[in-house]
C-alpha cells in the first residue's frame, strides 16, 4: 500500500477560515511539507497539532520531490502546505504532484479559502472569465512588454503584488493601459485589511503602502464598455 499526497488549503490570515477538513487531514498525515516551518508550526500550534515538518520550497524542490517520492511508496502519509492559501498557486508543489502521480500515488485536494476567488468575489468585475497572472516580471522592459500583452486580454486580470513593488506596478498599469478603473485588495481577511476600487491615479494616493495585495483588472472589452 502506497500513502496519499494530500494538497492543504490554509488560511490567507483569519485562521478562522480554515475547514475542519483541513484540520482532520493535517491531524491524521505522517508528515506536512510546508515552505516555512516557522509559520506553519505557528499555524499548527494554535490547532494543537503536532506533526513532523519538512521544509518543500522553491530552493528545494527538485531535491525534496523524489525523497518525498519515496516516502510516499513506502506508505507515508503526506501533507503539502504554503504559508498562505492554496498550495502549488504562485508556489511550488506542482512537480511533485505530477511526479505522485506518474507514480501511481493518490494525490488528493483539500479545498480552501484562495487570494484569487476571494478577491473576484469582492471586485464588482466580471467573472465568467478571468485569467491568473500571478506576479509580473520585476524588470522594468519584461514587465512593460508583459503589459502591453496583458492589455490586449478580454479576460478579466488577477495579479499578485508585493508591498516593495505595488506602486511601481500600479504606475506600470497606469502607463500602459491608462488611467483606468481596477480593484485592489490589501491584507486580505487580516487585521487590516482593505479594499479600494476606482482609477489608478486615485488609488495611489488612497492605498496604504503595507501588507500583500492583489490587483483585479478588468478586461479589454469591459473596459471599452465603460468609458
Amino acid at each position: 500500500m502506497t500513502g496519499s499526497l494530500y494538497v492543504v488549503a490554509v488560511p490567507i490570515g483569519n485562521l478562522g477560515d480554515i475547514t475542519q477538513r483541513a484540520l482532520e487531514t493535517l491531524r491524521a498525515v505522517d508528515v506536512i511539507l510546508c515552505e516555512d516551518t516557522r509559520n506553519t508550526r505557528k499555524l499548527l500550534s494554535h490547532f494543537g497539532i503536532q506533526k513532523p515538518l519538512k521544509s518543500y520550497h522553491e530552493h528545494n524542490e527538485r531535491q525534496r520531490a523524489p525523497e518525498v517520492l519515496k516516502w510516499l511508496q513506502q506508505g507515508q502519509q503526506v501533507a503539502l502546505v504554503s504559508d498562505a492559501g492554496v498550495p502549488c498557486i504562485s508556489d511550488p508543489g506542482y512537480r511533485l504532484v505530477r511526479l505522485a502521480r506518474t507514480h501511481g500515488i493518490p494525490v488528493i485536494p483539500i479545498p480552501g479559502v484562495s487570494a484569487v476567488t476571494a478577491a473576484l468575489s469582492v471586485a464588482g468585475l466580471p467573472t465568467d472569465r478571468f485569467v491568473f497572472e500571478g506576479f509580473l516580471p520585476k524588470k522594468p522592459g519584461k514587465l512593460r512588454t508583459r503589459l502591453e500583452e496583458l492589455k490586449q486580454e478580454d479576460r478579466t486580470l488577477v495579479l499578485f503584488e508585493s508591498v516593495h513593488r505595488i506602486q511601481k506596478t500600479l504606475q506600470a498599469i497606469q502607463e500602459i493601459f491608462g488611467d483606468i478603473e481596477i480593484f485592489v485588495a490589501r491584507e486580505m481577511t487580516k487585521l487590516h485589511e482593505s479594499y479600494y476600487f476606482g482609477k489608478i491615479s486615485d488609488l495611489l494616493s488612497q492605498i496604504t503602502w503595507k501588507g500583500e495585495f492583489v490587483l483585479v483588472i478588468p478586461g479589454r472589452k469591459f473596459r471599452e464598455s465603460t468609458t
